[in-house]
Order: structure tokens, then C-alpha cells, then sequence
């Protein structure tokens, strides 16, 4: 709570000893919700051991982050920074201020430690009176021996970090993800510093351990690929649930809210929520590549582009592109601008396989965008599909298709961001990797260089792919892709 907040608190207190007594008095014993180790305690120490090899004789710190003000005395819903959560398999909206710490011992490896903090006794003021973290307010907090059954790790109280994280600064190495607690990386910083640690190591050695950190989530383990499985069904049943809801959107006006709204339900039903803002993009706001304001009509005879995935519990979410008729029916201009992308997409789909690059994916897409680019004589006079690939003197196809065709996916929409572009575009595709393809075609209204047909059509199609032994499997493949089956499946959930 911010020291403004703090002096404006004007909230009613228990002022008397008398009324604190009573507030304290007569409670059941608290039971347990925690029998055991969670699902994702085996996969995530195991992620713990990797980490802990890459680094013997050093600490390293990963904080869940704090709350973050919202408005005035109101805070955002809690999310675990992704580096926390990948390393403990805690996800929804646990723990803030929560710091794991990868201790070394001097036989070698490490002691995992939560520093968190516990359910406060019945007894505390927090109890009753601390609207921010007490349990009358926002629920009970796990206890230390709690955490510690579901997690199979050591638990401390919070309280006790910043000394146990910086009282050897100066012989032992200290990492920390800077990122995820901006408060907490100055008291560490300063800390580290005045304990023997040098500020110009410091930067160095933290972006090393974010940046190993993000790299490891590239291929998943078999829990990851559940989780994604799961995100992926879920995704699937609010894309339906839209389908379902497009005559009500046309109806009530401001539709791409109704759409967006309807999705929402659905992902905070099956999971955490949302797992981007959704984009929910009516007729030529479908050529607004992030449209999230969701504020336009869906109309007859338009099309409506969806970009949207649900996040599930331990934070893995999907991402999932379908370009729908509104009124269940292309027209053949958009049946033309549609069948294009979705040419382009199985070119890209048929590209993931291990040993391929990542940027193979982009290149088989991108190529099929430009030969009909190239059919449809929007490209320049003189230019040919090869020249417009050339990356050095082409590109002209990308007036119409300017971004990527692919990217990871996991805890983050975006995920493994920090990897270098050696790990990322220019790395081999492997077994365990979950990636998007999904290629697109912009057509801006005003867009004098597109055909007048074309003017105000966006398509993109997006699956998110897995790479296996021998090819790839498509996780979303539940969902229609063709002309012909988005048609059939809108005139079966809508009951035409």
C-alpha cells in the first residue's frame, strides 16, 4: 500500500482492546486443504535441478511480484511472475511477495526455499483489520507447513529474505529476476552491494539467470503439454460459445464486446481467465493487427476475426485465430482472401518438424502469401515471388501480411521472449516445442493499392502446434479451418 493510500485509509478500526478480544474469540480450528504434493511439484523440481546445475555455489532469486494498485485502495487480480510459477508450479493467483530462493549447499546443489508469507494467526490485527492481505478480507493464506506439503520444497517467512539472500553477497554469486518485483530488486541491490557485491556484476549476472530462465521453457515437459492440451480444449469451447453467440452480437449492437464478453465467460469458468486480451475485430478492424478495444458492431455480411485463448489454473494459455462470416456465409471475395491464408497456413503447419528451423515456418507461409499476392497483381511491376522474398531489397508483400508467422508458446502468449535470435528464429525445431501458425491477410479499407473487393477484409487463421518425434501435432485441430467447415460448423452451433 503506497503512503498516500495509507494516509487516506479511512477505514473503521478495532479501536478497543475489548472489541479486538471479542473479534479473536471462538473460531473452529482451521483444516487443510493441501493432502499432498500437487501435480506440479514432481515436474517443477525437477525444472529446479536444471537450473540448479547451470549454476553450482550460487543463489538464485525468483520473486512472484507483488500486488499491483489498480485504482486507489483496489488492486489488480494477483499473477505470479512466469519465471516463479515455471520453477515452482504455483500459478492462478498465488503467492504474492512469495520469493523462491535456490540456496547452495556445500556438497553441491541447491535447498529450494519459499520465502512467503503465512496465514496470520486469529490473534494478529491482520486478521480482521489489514485489507490488503487479511484473511477476513481477501481469504486464508496458505500456511509454511502447507506450502511445504504441496510443494516439496522448504518454506520461511518472508520476513527473513533480504538478510538470507544478502548476507554472503560478497563471496557467493547472487542472481536475481530482476523484473518481477521492482521494490524488492532495489532493497536486493542495495543489500548485495553493501555486503561485498560489486554494482557493475549485478546487471550481468541477473539478466544471465532471466535469460537461462526463459530459454529452459522452450521444449515442455509432459505436464507443460498437458496444461496446453487443456488451455487448447477450453479455447475451443469459448470459441464455440462465440460462434454460437454471433446472431445475438449482430442484434445488441456493440457486438465485438458481446463476443469478447462471451469468451471471458468461458475462460474464467475453465481456467484462470484470459490469457492476452482478446481481439474481437469487426470488419476492417480485423486490419488492426492488436484491435482490443472491442468496441464495434458486428454486422451481416462482414467477417469477424477472433484472436483469443484461455489461460488455464497453472497459467499456460492457448492462442487461437478464426476468421468467421458473420451471417455463416463468405462471399467470394472473402472466400478468395480466406482461402489464401488458409493455404498459407498448411504450407506453415506442414514446415513444423523437428530439424527444421523455427524460421522454416515463416518462410513455407510467407512464400504462398506472396504467390497470391503476386496472382492478384498487387505487387510491384517487375516484381517477382523471389524478389519479394528477397529480404534485402523485397517485402513489398508485407503491405499486406507484416508480421510473423509463428511464435512460442506457454506461460507466456509470447513465450521464451529473452532467448537470443540464435535459440529463437535461427534454432532447430525440437520434440516438446508449442508454436503458433498463424499467417494473415490485411486488407485496409482505404487501401487503394488492394482490389475494391478486397477493401476491409482481414483474415488470419492461427493453431497452436506441438512438435513430436516425427512432425507435429496440431493441438487446436478441434476447431474448423477450411471454408467449407467454419460454414458447416457455424450452421451446426447455431442450429441453421
Amino acid at each position: 500500500m503506497s503512503e498516500e493510500q495509507k494516509q487516506a485509509d479511512n477505514r473503521a478500526r478495532a479501536t478497543t482492546d475489548q472489541l479486538r478480544a471479542f473479534i479473536r474469540e471462538d473460531w473452529a480450528p482451521r483444516g487443510t486443504t493441501v493432502s499432498g504434493p500437487a501435480p506440479a511439484a514432481g515436474p517443477a523440481a525437477a525444472r529446479r535441478a536444471v537450473l540448479s546445475a547451470a549454476y553450482p555455489r550460487q543463489r538464485l532469486v525468483v520473486p512472484a511480484g507483488g500486488l499491483k494498485v489498480r485504482s486507489n485502495d483496489t488492486d489488480y487480480v494477483f499473477r505470479p511472475h512466469t519465471a516463479f510459477a515455471y520453477l515452482t508450479g504455483l500459478g492462478a493467483d498465488r503467492e504474492p511477495d512469495a520469493v523462491l530462493v535456490l540456496e547452495p549447499l556445500e556438497d553441491g546443489g541447491h535447498e529450494a526455499v519459499l520465502y512467503a508469507r503465512p496465514l496470520a494467526d486469529r490473534d494478529s490485527d491482520e486478521f480482521f483489520a489489514d485489507a490488503r492481505y487479511g484473511e477476513f478480507w481477501v481469504g486464508a493464506r496458505p500456511t509454511l507447513e502447507d506450502l511445504e506439503l504441496e510443494l516439496g520444497l522448504t518454506a520461511r517467512h518472508v520476513d527473513g529474505l533480504v538478510d538470507a539472500v544478502a548476507k554472503d553477497a560478497g563471496q557467493v554469486t547472487v542472481r536475481l529476476v530482476r523484473d518481477a518485483d521492482r521494490e524488492l530488486t532495489e532493497r536486493l541491490d542495495a543489500a548485495r552491494v553493501e555486503n561485498g557485491a560489486t554494482a557493475e556484476s549485478l546487471l550481468e549476472n541477473d539478466d544471465a539467470l532471466a535469460h537461462a530462465v526463459s530459454h529452459a521453457r522452450m521444449c515442455k515437459d509432459e505436464y507443460e503439454v498437458d496444461q496446453m492440451r487443456a488451455a487448447v480444449e477450453a479455447t475451443a469451447e469459448g470459441f464455440e460459445a462465440m460462434a454460437a453467440a454471433l446472431p445475438e452480437a449482430v442484434e445488441r449492437g456493440r457486438g465485438e464486446r458481446w463476443l469478447e464478453g462471451t469468451f471471458g465467460r468461458t475462460a474464467r469458468h475453465r481456467g484462470n481467465g484470459v490469457g492476452y486480451d482478446s481481439i474481437c475485430a469487426a470488419g476492417d478492424h480485423a486490419n488492426t493487427l492488436h484491435w482490443v478495444k472491442n468496441t464495434g458492431a458486428v454486422r451481416p455480411g462482414e467477417l469477424v476475426l477472433i484472436d483469443a485463448g484461455v489461460e488455464v489454473d497453472s497459467l499456460y494459455t492457448a492462442d487461437v485465430t478464426r476468421t468467421l462470416p458473420v451471417d455463416g456465409t463468405f462471399t467470394d471475395a472473402q472466400r478468395e482472401v480466406y482461402d489464401a491464408v488458409y493455404a498459407a497456413q498448411e504450407a506453415g503447419i506442414a514446415a513444423v518438424r523437428p530439424g527444421n528451423r523455427f524460421s522454416d515456418v515463416h518462410a513455407a507461409a510467407i512464400r504462398v502469401v506472396a504467390e497470391h499476392l503476386h496472382a492478384w497483381g498487387l505487387l510491384p511491376e517487375g516484381v517477382s515471388v523471389e524478389d519479394t522474398l528477397d529480404k534485402e531489397r523485397g517485402q513489398y508483400h508485407r503491405r499486406w501480411m507484416v508480421h510473423g508467422t509463428s511464435h512460442h508458446l506457454g506461460l507466456d502468449v509470447h513465450d521464451c521472449a529473452l532467448a537470443t535470435r540464435e535459440e529463437y528464429l535461427d534454432a532447430e525445431l525440437r520434440p516438446g516445442m508449442v508454436l503458433t501458425v498463424e499467417p494473415g491477410l490485411y486488407f485496409k479499407a482505404d487501401d487503394l493499392k488492394a482490389p475494391a473487393r478486397f477493401r476491409g477484409i482481414g483474415v488470419r487463421i492461427e493453431d497452436d502446434v506441438l512438435v513430436t518425434e516425427d512432425g507435429c501435432e496440431n493441438l487446436s485441430d478441434a476447431l474448423p479451418r477450411s471454408a467449407g467447415d467454419v460454414e458447416a460448423w457455424l450452421a451446426r452451433v447455431q442450429g441453421a
